[in-house]
């Protein structure tokens, strides 16, 4: 049974409040580059997303940027979430759904299937799979009462997708995936799409794959965070602790990464260097992390606690996860960019590094970013192309080379 909280007003009053949240949600998407079509504003203008976010008040429903947790395993990390409106239009535009399109959504949460079945209309049809029994149970009840029961809903591990409503003009995953599953690309139809959010080196992108051959390629991506994928597909980043708990190192990947020596480093020499090279107004950044996990061999994300920022020993930048690059018993990680203007609207890129080499990892960093900014900034981005896991080297383009289990991703830089 769906449960809302008490506003203190009447049905009436609720269904106008959330109509002009709508609204309100939709024209911030709008500005956000979100939402780019009709097609897509019209389908966020019809389906009611509070419907699918039980117990929360209309206004966080409707936030453009906030994600709803439904679910949290017994640590309270979030398994199971509504996510934020603005990932889910940027994702429905990378898909480029038109009606009667079949689509797998890998992932249930329900709003994203009645999105997904507004714009592939009555001739469309919907298939959304979890491996979460309450997941599903959730999602089955939620579609119900928005009206939208003609979605089917799969209890399943979605690592081996939902053959028997194959093929799928599309395939739309709202978990966040370390791996491609061979189940996903076969139950693609010839033509189709696959709109995924991989993990690569500890950072994921929302990539749409085209089949380019025997492979995919991409063609296009954004930033993006969800909630880790369940089941066969799960694979966690190692947690490298230098400090307790305080300060930690996260990698993904298979290098080694000698903890008693870098914990030697964070304590050592430290120095600081900046870069020359500035940014303002809004300009992302995500393509410069991607640029630098690719451009190094061990790349890894620095946390830290407040009290151990506060105390000067790493970087403000450790509160979101730093990118660091590793050298033996030295780390550098970018800083937070400094302002370069009294107005505080163009900032410049520094570096911090720890160890005994620190000075030259420092500067190999630096280069890193002049690098960007020289030959890759304002540019078309990263070609992220997907081989299966038997393809051998010399028939891989040229490319950071990311091994996962089931697949080989290459990431390359065109001028």
């Amino acid at each position: 049974m769906i449960i809302f909280r008490d506003t203190g007003g009447g049905a009436a009053d609720e269904a106008t409040q959330a109509d002009a949240l709508r609204e309100a949600m939709i024209g911030e998407l709008r500005q956000l580059n979100a939402i780019r079509s009709d097609q897509v504003a019209d389908a966020f203008r019809t389906v009611p997303r509070h419907l699918f976010a039980p117990g929360e008040l209309l206004e966080r429903a409707y936030a453009a940027n906030s994600s709803v947790v439904t679910k949290r395993d017994e640590h309270g990390a979030a398994i199971s979430a509504v996510s934020a409106a603005h990932i889910q239009a940027t994702m429905l535009e990378q898909a480029r759904l038109e009606p009667g399109m079949r689509v797998l959504e890998i992932g249930s949460g329900g709003y994203n299937a009645a999105l997904i079945a507004e714009l592939v209309g009555e001739t469309g049809e919907v298939t959304t799979v979890d491996i979460d029994p309450d997941v599903v149970e959730r999602a089955r009840d939620c579609l119900a009462v928005a009206g939208y029961d003609r979605v089917n809903v799969v209890l399943a591990d979605a690592g081996g997708g939902v053959p028997e409503f194959a093929p799928y003009d599309r395939v739309i995953v709202t978990v966040g995936a370390w791996d491609i599953p061979p189940a996903w690309s076969d139950q693609l139809a010839e033509g189709g799409r696959m709109v995924v959010p991989l993990r690569m080196r500890g950072l994921t992108r929302s990539v749409a794959f085209e089949r380019d051959g025997g492979h995919l390629v991409s063609r296009a991506y954004h930033l993006c965070g969800f909630v880790p994928m369940q089941g066969a597909g799960a694979h966690a980043e190692r947690l490298v602790a230098l400090e307790g708990d305080k300060v930690s190192l996260w990698v993904d990947g298979d290098h080694p990464v000698d903890a008693d020596r870098l914990r030697d480093g964070l304590h050592g020499a430290r120095v600081e260097r900046w870069s020359g090279v500035e940014i303002g107004g809004f300009e992302p950044l995500d393509d410069l992390d991607l640029w630098l996990a690719t451009a190094v061999d061990d790349f890894a994300l620095l946390t830290a606690t407040n009290d151990v920022i506060d105390s000067g020993l790493v970087a403000a930048s450790a509160r979101r996860g730093a990118k660091t690059i590793v050298a033996g018993k030295t780390f550098a990680y970018r800083a937070a960019a400094r302002p370069v203007d009294s107005e505080r609207t163009r900032f410049e890129f520094g570096v911090v590094a720890h160890g005994p080499q620190a000075e030259a990892l420092a500067e190999e960093y630096v280069a890193l970013i002049r690098t960007w900014d020289r030959e890759h900034r304002g540019g078309p981005g990263a070609r992220i192309a997907v081989y299966t896991a038997a393809t051998p080297d010399d028939d891989l383009p040229r490319g950071r080379v990311i091994d996962k289990n089931q697949t080989r991703v290459v990431i390359s830089w065109p001028g």
